[in-house]
C-alpha cells in the first residue's frame, strides 16, 4: 500500500477510536456520579490492574506494554473527569477549605520575621521586598528560622530556596520534612555579588576570602582568576562581611551584597563578581498557620514515592490530565532508606479549583508521605 492509503486506514480507525472514547468517558461520569451518591474514592488500583490484564492478553507481545500505557492514560483522564464531579475527603484539603472560607486578605505590610545570619544577608533584602515594613529576628542556621516561625516567636520567615546558577539549597529542603510550615509568598530577588575588604587593602594584597558556599559557587570564575587565594565558608554572606570588618586583618575580603559595605564600613574591590548576569536567588516566606492570600496561584506540595517502574510518571500524568503546570520538581535522599527519594513540586494553580483540591486529598489519601507547603503568590 502506498503511504497515504496507510494514513487514509489510519484516520478511519482513529474516528472509530475517538467515538468510543467519547462512549467510555460518558460511562466514566455515570461512575463518578455513583461514586458521588455512595461516598466512594474514585482511585481504585486493583480493577485498574483487572483491565490492564484483560485488554493486553490477547495483544501481541512487542506492543503488549505500549498497550498498558495507553490504558494507563484512559484512567488517568477518567479520574480527572471524574474529579470534577466526585469529592474526596481528607484532613487537608479540609484545611484548605477552612482556610479559604476564612476569606482570602491582602498580604500584611509589616510583622516580625525570622531570618538566617546577621544584618545584610541576602534573607535580609529579600525580607524587605516582601514586606514593607519588618522587624528581624536574627538566627544562626536555617533549622533556627523553622523553629522561631514553628513555635510562634516570629509571625514568618524568610528563607532561600534554589538559585539559578548552582539549584537548589538542600540544607533548606531536607529540613522541610522535620518541621511543619506553610509557604505564603515567595520572590525571586537578582543578586549581586561584591568583593569587599577593610579601607586601603588592594585586590593584589588579599590572601584569604569568606562567604557563603553558595556565593561562592556562583563566583567560581571570578575566584579562579584570583590564583593562589584560600577560600573560607562560613554560615551567611552578611556574616562573612561582618568578620572582614571585626578582623581588621588588611589581608583578608568577602563576597557579599553591596548593602554589607555601607553596614560594616568595608570598600568594594570589585562589584558583580558573579558568573552570570542573570543570577537570581528564590526566597519563600514561610508562616505557622496555614493562609491563602490574595492573588495566590502557586501550589507547593511534598511526597514520597515507591521505589517502583513508573510511580513518579504516574504521578506527573495526574498533574497533565488537569492541565497543570509543573515549575520545579526537585528530589531528595531519605535518610535510613535504599534508593528512596522524597519529590518536591511547585505547579501553577488556583486552590479553589475541585480538581485540584481532590488532587491534594487523593495524593494524601494514597502516598505514603504527603505535605501541602501552601499556596501563595511570587513576587518576579
Amino acid at each position: 500500500m502506498k503511504l497515504d492509503e496507510i494514513r487514509n486506514k489510519i484516520d478511519n480507525v482513529d474516528d472509530k477510536i475517538a467515538k468510543l472514547y467519547v462512549e467510555r468517558m460518558e460511562l466514566s461520569k455515570e461512575v463518578g456520579l455513583f461514586k458521588k451518591e455512595n461516598n466512594i474514592a474514585t482511585e481504585n488500583t486493583l480493577r485498574e490492574k483487572e483491565i490492564i490484564n484483560r485488554v493486553t492478553k490477547e495483544m501481541p507481545e512487542d506492543i503488549k506494554l505500549f498497550g498498558k500505557q495507553v490504558f494507563c492514560s484512559l484512567f488517568d483522564t477518567s479520574k480527572a473527569y471524574q474529579s470534577q464531579i466526585v469529592s474526596i475527603n481528607s484532613s487537608i484539603k479540609n484545611d484548605i477549605i477552612s482556610a479559604l472560607k476564612a476569606g482570602k486578605q491582602s498580604f500584611p505590610n509589616s510583622a516580625i520575621i525570622a531570618c538566617q545570619g546577621v544584618s545584610g544577608a541576602y534573607s535580609n533584602i529579600a525580607t524587605e521586598h516582601i514586606f514593607s515594613f519588618s522587624n528581624i529576628m536574627y538566627f544562626k542556621d536555617f533549622d533556627g528560622v523553622f523553629n522561631a516561625v514553628e513555635k510562634g516567636f516570629c509571625q514568618f520567615g524568610v528563607l532561600p530556596i534554589e538559585n539559578s546558577s548552582v539549584g537548589s539549597v538542600n540544607k533548606v529542603y531536607d529540613l522541610m520534612r522535620k518541621h511543619k510550615f506553610y509557604i505564603v509568598r515567595s520572590i525571586k530577588l537578582k543578586v549581586q555579588h561584591y568583593l569587599l575588604a577593610n579601607a586601603g587593602i588592594d585586590l593584589k594584597n588579599v590572601k584569604e576570602i569568606f562567604s557563603h558556599e553558595q556565593a561562592i559557587g556562583q563566583c567560581a570564575g571570578f575566584l579562579k582568576e584570583l590564583g593562589d587565594v584560600k577560600i573560607s565558608v562560613c554560615d551567611n554572606t552578611a556574616l562573612a562581611a561582618k568578620m572582614v570588618s571585626e578582623s581588621g586583618r588588611k589581608d583578608v575580603a568577602c563576597i557579599s551584597s553591596r548593602e554589607c559595605a555601607g553596614i560594616y564600613g568595608l570598600s568594594i574591590l570589585a562589584p558583580n563578581i558573579q558568573d552570570s548576569d542573570s543570577n537570581f536567588t528564590r526566597f519563600i516566606a514561610i508562616s505557622k498557620k496555614l493562609q491563602i492570600f490574595e492573588d495566590a496561584n502557586k501550589i507547593s506540595i511534598m511526597v514520597n514515592l515507591p521505589h517502583e517502574v513508573g510511580s513518579l510518571n504516574k504521578l506527573l500524568n495526574r498533574f497533565s490530565t488537569l492541565g497543570l503546570n509543573l515549575t520545579k520538581i526537585e528530589s531528595r535522599p531519605m535518610p535510613n532508606s535504599m534508593f528512596e527519594f522524597a519529590f518536591y513540586f511547585d505547579f501553577e494553580a488556583k486552590v479553589e479549583s475541585i480538581e485540584v483540591q481532590n488532587l491534594v486529598a487523593e495524593l494524601e489519601n494514597t502516598c505514603d508521605y504527603f505535605s501541602f507547603l501552601g499556596s501563595y503568590h511570587e513576587i518576579v
